[in-house]
């Protein structure tokens, strides 16, 4: 499954999502503040990220901010507080934050978000590889011309200059829309191929507004 790093001062919180995240399949590395989680981050490189926004030395939001600006928020983070006010939330977000969970978490609620957090990361890890491939062939100049290259290939596919979950939306809706294309509207197979329960993958496409008859037809 996955490799989730949880991030909270509090014992008995880190215990629980232990608990309940191991019992899921997943692989589960501890941290009980900011110099814990830096170090974790760059050892594990986890899948995913569940950050406690009030700690004593640093807190998540700051932390957030900092792997951020490093250039090492490559994974989703889950902020999560008993505190936090609605503007806290909001500004985690805008940061890079996946989801925010209100302190106590419900089970429910969080498998839910690990899951869309997990998911939301497979389609824009695929998305990319799939611009890479399709980039052109690099001409016979420095790097930076094949960077540019690349940023431009990406930019032609897919308006960047929008808010970044519109962007997702798009990213997303493309990707379904290809497998659904070369699987001939099979939801099994495509279900298959990114990785998604059925029931989730219907739920994606719906909320997305992917025309499940259209992908038939054109199979």
């Amino acid at each position: 499954m996955a490799n989730i790093l949880v991030v909270d001062d509090e014992l008995g919180i880190r215990d629980l999502l232990s608990e309940i995240l191991f019992d899921e399949g997943h692989q589960v590395e501890l941290a009980e503040n900011a110099a814990m989680a830096r170090e974790a981050r760059l050892r594990m490189r986890p899948d995913l990220v569940l950050l406690d926004i009030w700690m004593p030395d640093t807190d998540g939001v700051t932390l957030l901010k900092e792997w951020a600006t490093a250039g090492l928020l490559t994974m989703p983070v889950i902020m999560m507080s008993g505190h936090a006010t609605i503007d806290t939330a909001v500004d985690a977000v805008k940061i890079g934050a996946q989801a925010f969970l209100e302190k106590p978490i419900t089970l429910q609620k969080l498998l839910k978000a690990v899951e869309q957090g997990l998911a939301r990361e497979q389609v824009k890890q695929a998305v990319l590889a799939a611009a890479m491939q399709s980039a052109p062939a690099a001409p016979l100049n420095p790097a930076r011309a094949e960077a540019d290259s690349h940023v431009t290939d990406i930019q032609q596919s897919f308006d960047l200059d929008r808010p970044l979950r519109e962007a997702r939306d798009a990213f997303e809706k493309a990707y379904f829309e290809f497998h659904l294309s070369h699987e001939a509207g099979s939801m099994t197979k495509v279900a298959e191929k990114t990785g998604l329960e059925r029931t989730h993958l219907y739920r994606k496409l719906k909320q997305l507004g992917v025309d499940l008859t259209r992908s038939k037809r054109q199979g």
